[in-house]
C-alpha cells in the first residue's frame, strides 16, 4: 500500500494527460511561454551565455522607478546593460523576446502602492515604462509588485493594468509597431489566504489587460521558518494548500484563462540544519539555516554540494520535489525529475507555459534543457 500511495500523484498526472491530450484540447493557439529571469547581479553569467534555444521570453531583472516621480531614471551605467541585454538576446539564433521586470522581491510593496493610488502617478509610471521599452528595444514590460497589501491595493492594481493596456495600444497605433507585451509576476495563488489580510488579485482586469501572469510557485518554506525542513516548491502538499497544484488551480477556478497562466519553477534550493541527522525527511525538525547564502543555494551549488559531500539524494513522489542531506545539512529543491513531472502537470492543466527564477542558477543548462524538451508543442 505504501508503494501505491507514493505513486498516486504520478497516476493523477498521467490520467490528466491522457484525458486532455496533455492539455492540447484546452490550450489556445497562443505561443507557449518558456521563460526565465536574468538578474543583473549575475555578472558571472552574462546574457551572451544564455542558450535561447531553450527559451521564448527572457526578463531583465530589475528596474525600479523613482519613488518621487514614479518614472524610470536610467543611469549612464544602466543604459549600456539594457542595450546589451536586448541586442544580445535578439541577435541570437533563435532570438527570444525580451521584457524588463519592474520591482522584485527586494523592493517591497510601498512604492507601487503609492504609484497606483492616483491617476497622475499611474500615468507617469506607464508613460515612462513604454518610453524605456521602446528606447532600449524591449518587447514588453513585466510588473513584479511583491505584493499588493490589501483590497485597495488590489483594486488600484486592476485600474493600473487597464490604463497601461490602453496606453500600450495607443503607442502601437501611433508608432505602427507591435504592442508591447504586458505581464506580471504574482503570488502562487490568486488569493493571499495566509496571514491577517486576505485579499484577491483582480482577475477580471488581469484577464483583459495582461498577456499572462507568472505565478511564483516557490518559496513556500524557507529561512523565515527554521523549525522544520520543507519542500519550498512542492507540486502537492498532503497537509495544506501551500502547493503549486493548489495555486495554479485557484487561478483557473477564479476565471483566469488557461492561456494567461504560466507556472514558476525555481533554479535554487532552500536549506536547513537538521536537529538530528537520523531524522531527515520533509518536515524533519531543524535548528537553523543550512549551507548557502542565508539558507539558499542555486541549483548549480546544490549539485556541487551533493557531489563534494557524498550527499544522499531523495526524490519525494508525494510532494514531487527533491531533497538531499549530508550530516546535519538538508536542502530542498527541484531537479530534472521533479521538473519533468511538473511540466507534465502544467500541460495537463492546459496552461501557457513555465518560467524559471533565475537562469543563472542552472547547472550547465541541465534543468532548462530538460524542461524545454519536456514541453510538448
Amino acid at each position: 500500500m505504501a508503494g501505491l500511495k507514493n505513486y498516486y500523484h504520478l497516476y493523477v498526472i498521467f490520467f490528466l494527460c491522457i484525458t486532455t491530450n496533455c492539455g492540447m484540447a484546452r490550450r489556445s493557439s497562443s505561443q507557449a511561454v518558456k521563460g526565465a529571469y536574468w538578474p543583473t547581479w549575475a555578472s558571472y553569467f552574462p546574457p551572451s551565455a544564455i542558450d535561447t534555444k531553450l527559451f521564448t521570453h527572457l526578463y531583465y531583472a530589475f528596474l525600479v522607478p523613482s519613488n518621487v516621480t514614479y518614472r524610470f531614471e536610467v543611469s549612464s551605467a544602466t543604459a549600456p546593460l539594457l542595450l546589451n541585454f536586448t541586442s544580445t538576446i535578439h541577435n541570437k539564433n533563435p532570438p527570444a523576446k525580451t521584457l524588463f521586470s519592474v520591482g522584485g522581491g527586494g523592493e517591497g510593496p510601498d512604492i507601487f502602492s503609492r504609484m497606483a493610488s492616483s491617476s497622475s502617478t499611474r500615468k507617469s509610471f506607464i508613460d515612462s515604462s513604454i518610453e524605456v521599452a521602446r528606447t532600449y528595444g524591449f518587447d514588453g514590460v513585466d510588473l513584479d509588485w511583491e505584493f499588493p497589501r490589501d483590497a485597495k491595493d488590489m483594486e488600484n492594481l486592476g485600474i493600473l493594468l487597464q490604463e497601461w493596456r490602453a496606453a500600450v495600444q495607443k503607442d502601437a497605433k501611433l508608432t505602427g509597431r507591435s504592442p508591447l507585451l504586458l505581464t506580471a509576476a504574482t503570488y502562487f495563488s490568486v488569493e493571499f489566504f495566509l496571514g491577517p489580510v486576505i485579499r484577491t488579485f483582480p482577475v477580471a482586469s488581469i484577464s483583459e489587460n495582461l498577456d499572462w501572469v507568472n505565478a511564483m510557485c516557490y518559496d513556500y518554506h524557507g529561512s523565515w521558518d527554521t523549525s522544520a525542513t520543507g519542500a519550498h516548491a512542492a507540486l502537492f502538499d498532503p497537509k495544506s494548500n501551500i502547493s503549486t497544484s493548489y495555486g495554479l488551480q485557484s487561478w483557473i477556478n477564479a476565471g483566469l484563462p488557461r492561456n494567461k497562466l504560466v507556472m514558476g519553477l525555481p533554479l535554487y534550493g532552500r536549506t536547513w540544519k537538521l536537529k538530528d541527522p537520523k531524522v531527515n525527511g520533509i518536515g524533519a525538525p531543524s535548528v537553523g539555516l543550512g549551507p548557502g547564502n542565508r539558507g539558499a543555494m542555486t541549483y548549480s551549488q546544490v549539485e556541487n554540494f551533493n557531489g563534494e559531500n557524498n550527499a544522499t539524494v531523495v526524490f519525494d513522489m508525494e510532494t514531487v520535489s527533491t531533497y538531499s542531506y549530508a550530516g546535519t545539512s538538508w536542502i530542498g529543491y527541484d531537479d530534472v525529475r521533479s521538473t519533468t513531472v511538473k511540466i507534465g502537470y502544467a500541460q495537463a492543466l492546459g496552461i501557457r507555459g513555465y518560467f524559471f527564477w533565475q537562469v543563472a542558477g542552472d547547472k550547465a543548462g541541465k534543468i532548462s534543457r530538460q524542461a524545454s524538451r519536456s514541453w510538448i508543442l
